[in-house]
């Protein structure tokens, strides 16, 4: 257990993208720091992600002749909402695609390489950028700039309550009892709340309440302290799925095995954009057919998705995620004949893709993938290699093909192929406390809880971030505002000489800060 001190002057909850990010901005304008993570290591979400951030005005634009702006982002983010769009905070858009390019700078100078841009649309300019070889790197050079800095780490620490005195946040009580006073600010940046059962339950509806999150780190603390100290969430109901996925490989990938030094993530960087394909194709598969997603395209062409008592239980084609979680074991498979195999061996049939990366066909995952690819020249023999009862799916296909129409799809050309198991997660809940563009926690009357701010999920404050490479934008973004905010919030012992000047005052401080900047 962490030795601590009594007093910090900024002190950050949660070790992810947004919390260190944060305690380095705050460090480095002079500030003394302590980050508390509840888990074994910090990293967070940040750690699991694929670690895409969408930006424009960047330096791998220019170099491909992208001319941007980031009040074309602006728009084109609102295209993703659909019929959300009404509920989106457009004065925290302004604000991340404003300073995202400037965040993006200062992963760069830390040492993180990313590859692209790359296309998704319905972003009119390449935004994607991707970091090599993983999102280790990034948590690496996070981690290493905020020790520099002298920033107090405490693994294994987690928060109990904020501590509150005539309105205004003063310290963190933790769970072993510990209190640690914050002379100027708690910056709350825990993730989001997808592992958090009671919390799903209270916000989102019932029929996705019960999906697994992702992380099941991520518990929602930041979201519940800020509601304590007066604050409310925003968009609780709102999650990034439920989605399917393949369950993750017993190992780690090799991708995950490289080391996240900036000297392998150069010659990564390098690899990708210079050696052939046919060279490249493979170590970018290690990648892609690891924790993704299975295509809509698989079930369009008659793949059937199969329990784990040999059942078919819906049509794969219609929202499938809700029905694979209330499974036994909430696991199924996917069954392929032979003519459809044949089919997702090419463009376009691909099984999975990783957004600017590449896509992955059925031969990548019969090579990278053996624990989840079951092929054999029966049903039988193919149920018996998943683990399934080999009687029930004879029976089940045979009662499919019967209820067949001659010219759809029929389950009857071997070799028969069972992949999986996958399952549904919530890999996201979009709901955070509200925070106005200073980042700092507010009330529901829009009054500012006077030493508390929040960053990431924590403080995401209403800002809908669908598309990729937005939420792990935000987390840097505004982990990087919050520490500004925090490090210019006066001491607690200068508040009562200043009056009501301490907000002014601080948007005076900040506004030179990022002058100069």
């Amino acid at each position: 257990m962490a030795k601590l001190g009594e007093a910090y002057e900024v002190i950050v909850v949660g070790g992810g993208g947004a919390g260190l990010t944060a305690a380095l901005t705050a460090a480095r304008l002079g500030r003394s720091v302590l980050l508390i993570e509840k888990n074994t290591k910090p990293g967070g979400t940040t750690r699991l992600s694929v670690g895409s951030i969408s930006v424009s005005c960047t330096p791998h634009q220019r170099r491909q002749g992208i001319s941007d702006h980031p009040d074309l982002h602006f728009e084109d983010m609102g295209k993703f909402a659909g019929r959300n769009a009404p509920r989106d905070n457009l004065g925290l858009r302004q604000l991340y695609v404003r300073n995202a390019p400037e965040a993006f700078r200062f992963l760069t100078d830390l040492g993180v390489e990313f590859m692209g841009p790359v296309p998704e649309p319905p972003h009119r300019h390449p935004r994607l950028h991707n970091v090599v070889p993983h999102s280790g790197s990034l948590v690496r050079c996070l981690l290493r700039a905020c020790r520099k800095e002298g920033v107090t780490i405490a693994t294994r620490t987690e928060l109990a309550h904020l501590r509150l005195q005539d309105g205004r946040v003063t310290g963190v009580v933790l769970k072993d009892g510990r209190q640690v006073r914050a002379e100027r600010a708690v910056i709350l940046a825990c993730g989001d709340f997808s592992g958090s059962a009671a919390m799903k339950q209270a916000h989102l509806s019932t029929k996705i309440c019960n999906i697994p999150g992702i992380n099941p780190a991520s518990t929602g603390d930041g979201q519940r302290a800020g509601v304590e100290a007066g604050s409310e969430l925003i968009n609780g109901d709102l999650a990034w799925g439920p989605e399917l996925r393949f369950v993750p490989p017993p190992r780690p990938s090799l991708i995950a095995r490289i080391p996240p030094v900036r000297a392998f993530a150069k010659l990564t960087n390098w690899a990708i954009l210079n050696l052939p394909q046919r060279l490249l194709r493979p170590v970018l598969m290690s990648f892609v057919t690891t924790f993704l997603a299975p295509s809509q395209g698989l079930f369009r062409e008659g793949a059937l998705l199969i329990n784990s008592e040999g059942r078919r239980f819906c049509d794969g084609t219609d929202g499938p995620e809700v029905a694979v979680s209330r499974q036994p074991g909430g696991e199924a498979w996917i069954l392929l004949d032979g003519s459809m195999a044949e089919k997702f061996a090419a463009w376009p049939h691909f099984v999975s893709t990783a957004p600017g990366v590449a896509y992955a066909y059925l031969p990548d995952y019969r090579r990278n993938r053996r624990d989840i690819c079951n092929v054999a020249e029966t049903l039988r023999d193919v149920a018996r290699k998943a683990g399934i009862p080999a009687q029930e799916l004879v029976e089940t296909v045979a009662a499919y093909n019967a209820a067949s129409n001659r010219s759809g799809p029929r389950i009857d050309g071997k070799p028969f192929y069972l992949i999986g198991p996958l399952k549904s997660w919530i890999c996201f809940t979009d709901g955070g406390v509200r925070v106005n563009e200073e980042l700092a926690v507010e009330t529901p009357r829009g009054e500012p809880i006077t030493g508390l701010y929040a960053a990431g999920s924590a403080g995401q404050g209403g800002l809908l971030l669908e598309g990729h490479g937005h939420h792990l934008g935000w987390a840097i973004t505004s982990g990087r505002l919050a520490g500004q905010s925090a490090a210019f919030a006066l001491p607690v012992r200068g508040c009562e000489k200043r009056g009501d000047q301490p907000a002014a005052y601080r948007r005076e401080q900040i506004s030179e800060l990022r002058k100069e900047g």
